[in-house]
């Protein structure tokens, strides 16, 4: 008899193949209410989806989100209008390969590259010079990190951590985080066009195509640890603020050895625990107290 996961192999092969030939469903109504009111900038001739909303009279405060993986910008969905009560502008990008951006193929996929893009984005709007908020999860939250140690000044960041297993080691990842700092932009504003994604070549079938995709973006989990000391090591020597905020159902970030451990490495960091039953998208799950905890804080300056 051959093994269990020989037989799981071939049934999966011609279903995943029966899979990749379905089309894709149509997008909600509320999806497509998001990409009309977005738009798009060119970075390197690719094309990177964003949204602004102009909020808060009387106010100059701008705050830019930074999704998760493998998400997208619409995960801030929940907390916008409630942002755009506290901020003049309000504005959320989805990475490159991520959300209505485009999935180049092949390409080497990066945190360095993110980080640019989000650079370009602050250039394009002409914000290079502005204070800006910024509020990050997940995936995100390892681009903020680059962005601080890159030293944008006076730039004021919102970011997430993650706790990889062992305990005893820190990545950049899932919780939240508030922080200040200071940045340039690098690199010419293109004018926006709407370009085709690549391709990965007659010889690569659509199975080979998307492994080959998925394989590329998840490199960033090596990038974190192969980066940690520059990541981590931007927020341990900051001076700037740090809040986190915390769901304790988190089940990458466990409870209680993920705050212990937290505030061990950052002792100089504030904390927000929401309720107990709130896991790894707080902004989703209790968008109500997120945004108070959030707001709470950027009030306390």
């Amino acid at each position: 008899m051959k093994e269990w996961w020989v037989q799981v192999g071939l049934l999966s092969v011609p279903l995943l193949a029966v899979y990749l030939h379905i089309p894709p469903p149509k997008l909600s109504p509320a999806l497509l209410s998001w990409r009309s009111s977005g738009g798009y900038f060119n970075y390197k001739d690719q094309n990177i989806f964003y949204r602004d909303s102009t909020g808060a009279v009387g106010s100059s405060d701008v705050v830019v989100l930074l999704h998760g993986f493998p998400t997208s910008s619409y995960d801030w969905c929940k907390i916008w209008e409630g942002l755009t009560q506290r901020f003049h502008r309000v504005i959320a990008l989805d990475f490159v390969g991520f959300g209505f951006s485009d999935k180049p193929r092949p390409h080497r996929y990066s945190i360095f590259e993110q980080a640019s893009i989000v650079e370009g984005l602050v250039r394009h709007l002409g914000l290079r010079h502005q204070r800006i908020n910024l509020l990050s999860h997940d995936y995100g939250d390892t681009v903020a990190q680059e962005l601080l140690h890159r030293s944008l000044q006076p730039l004021m960041l919102w970011l997430l951590f993650f706790l990889s297993r062992p305990i005893t080691r820190l990545l950049p990842c899932r919780s939240e985080l508030f922080v200040s700092g200071s940045g340039q932009s690098s690199g010419p504003t293109r004018s926006l066009r709407r370009q085709s994604t690549g391709t990965c070549g007659r010889r690569c079938g659509p199975m080979t195509a998307i492994s080959l995709f998925l394989f590329s973006i998840l490199q960033y989990i090596n990038q974190r640890k192969k980066h940690r000391d520059r990541w981590v090591g931007a927020l341990m020597s900051t001076s700037v603020p740090l809040h986190l905020i915390y769901g304790p159902l988190d089940p990458v970030n466990p409870h209680p050895e993920f705050l212990q451990l937290y505030k061990k490495v950052l002792p100089m960091s504030t904390v927000s625990v929401l309720d107990d039953h709130i896991s790894h998208y707080p902004q989703l799950e209790d968008p109500t107290g997120f945004l108070n905890a959030y707001l709470n804080f950027i009030n306390s300056f």
